[in-house]
């Protein structure tokens, strides 16, 4: 694979980068990629976000629908190589519900139940503007007549609903939905959601906190995750002027632990995922030529530190498209690159990152994205805007779920990856993929396992 070395000015980093989406006949994916499978979903930017179950007993994913046909389809894998649409729910009236709709889909497993959460942003001059996110009992799939609404969560003091949201098994036994919404995030106890207990379902809030030339006052992306040597719950949220790490083990009280902020050449944080062990992150802010930047948390962690504002290493697909979302399995980071498709690349140097693997899902014109414009801003050109929107991983085989704005769903598999538990690794096994029933770090310790070979 072709290789180039940027210098950039943000810092004394080094960049892995690839040629732009110039594959040889028969090459639009790397030799130890392979597709399972490919559901178009409809060009016009209906394609959302995507979640995939994580037990295999329950081989399904979620993918979320937006704008006209905001709501969530369910997709079969009994037989990966033969997926389909099983299921589709629509929001009642789509007509009169303006707005980008269906955005963020996370599932969850209380009292021996499965809860699919499809996450809304509609318009204040239609029905709904204050409606953050439904909950659809899908405990009985795949026989979808039993499928039911049986929550909704509103937000009337921050209409507009929940951009993001991340559903998480607390160390002391609760499930909890964090969702964007208003300045901050808020935390939701989904036991008294689903009981319709609206009056003690919120049950807290982290803050953002205030930075000089922020560009904006909420988060617009989170992580929460278990810290086994601290036994810290520990909340990382992209937002304002850069990254926050919170202690959320009593999600009444958020304690921030580290910023991130005054970050050469960006202002805003959109993205940020932790390593297992909570030691690095991958940041990501959303303008057109920025790479992913790693970060090295202990300084900030360990009080040695009061501000962490300069990265240890950065990577991108293509310097001049963008990479989107993260998903971190040691020491792999999966990337949903928009315009680029599915990345992975290894940061067990995380100083020197590496691409292991891609393909190219998105087989649009460069710099065309968002409805064909290609007006720049003062920030970034948004036509770059298109391609492969979100990422998942089952790490129970190692199946990778890809959400693409124009092509839709696909399954694609990584030769040698067939699975993630931490403990292989020597790391907590703690990823964005919950342990509903042991709670955080839960799962057994299996024997270590040799590292992927990949391109280098």
């Amino acid at each position: 694979m072709p290789k180039a070395v940027l210098a950039l000015s943000l810092g004394l980093l080094t960049v892995t980068t690839t040629a732009f989406a110039q594959f040889p006949p028969g090459r639009q994916g790397s030799a130890n990629m392979h597709v399972v499978a490919h559901i178009p979903r409809g060009a016009g930017y209906r394609t959302a976000d995507i979640e995939v179950e994580q037990e295999l007993a329950r081989p399904y994913a979620y993918v979320s629908s937006r704008l006209d046909q905001p709501g969530t389809d369910i997709v079969s894998l009994k037989d990966p190589n033969k997926a389909f649409i099983l299921y589709r729910w629509r929001i009642e009236q789509p007509e009169l519900h303006q707005g980008s709709g269906g955005m963020q889909n996370k599932y969850f497993k209380l009292r021996s139940r499965y809860y699919d959460v499809q996450s809304t942003q509609f318009r204040g001059s239609g029905p709904d503007g204050d409606l953050g996110a439904v909950v659809l009992d899908v405990t009985g799939l795949p026989d979808t007549n039993t499928i039911k609404i049986v929550a909704r969560v509103r937000a009337a003091d921050a209409p507009g609903g929940f951009h993001n949201i991340y559903n998480y098994k607390h160390s002391d036994g609760r499930v909890l939905m964090f969702a964007t919404s208003g300045p901050g995030a808020k935390i939701y106890d989904m036991d008294r959601a689903l009981a319709a207990d609206t009056a003690r379902q919120l049950v807290g809030r982290v803050p953002v906190p205030a930075n000089p030339g922020d560009l904006s006052k909420g988060y617009h992306d989170f992580y929460v995750g278990y810290d086994p040597a601290t036994h810290q719950d520990r909340f990382y949220g992209a937002g304002g002027g850069g990254y926050y790490v919170f202690d959320v083990t009593r999600p009444e009280e958020p304690k921030l632990l580290t910023t991130l902020v005054g970050i050469a050449g960006m202002n805003w944080g959109h993205t940020f995922t932790p390593t297992p062990d909570g030691r690095y992150a991958i940041g990501e802010a959303e303008w057109q030529y920025q790479p992913l930047r790693i970060f090295d948390l202990k300084p900030g962690l360990d009080g040695q530190v009061k501000v962490i504002s300069r990265p240890m290493g950065a990577w991108t697909a293509d310097w001049q498209n963008l990479a989107h979302n993260t998903e971190v399995r040691w020491p792999y980071v999966f990337v949903s690159g928009y315009e680029d498709g599915l990345y992975v690349f290894n940061m067990m140097d995380p100083a020197n990152p590496y691409t292991v693997g891609y393909y190219d899902t998105f087989d649009g014109p460069h710099n065309k994205g968002a409805a064909g414009s290609n007006t720049p801003t003062s920030n970034f050109t948004w036509g770059i805007y298109d391609g492969a929107f979100g990422v998942d991983v089952r790490n129970a085989d190692g199946l990778i779920v890809i959400s693409d704005f124009t092509t839709g769903f696909w399954a694609i598999k990584m030769d040698g990856f067939d699975g993630w538990n931490g403990h292989q690794w020597g790391m907590p096994n703690v990823s964005s993929a919950q342990d509903w029933d042991n709670g955080p770090d839960g799962a057994p310790k299996p024997a270590k396992v040799s590292s992927v070979s990949g391109l280098r």
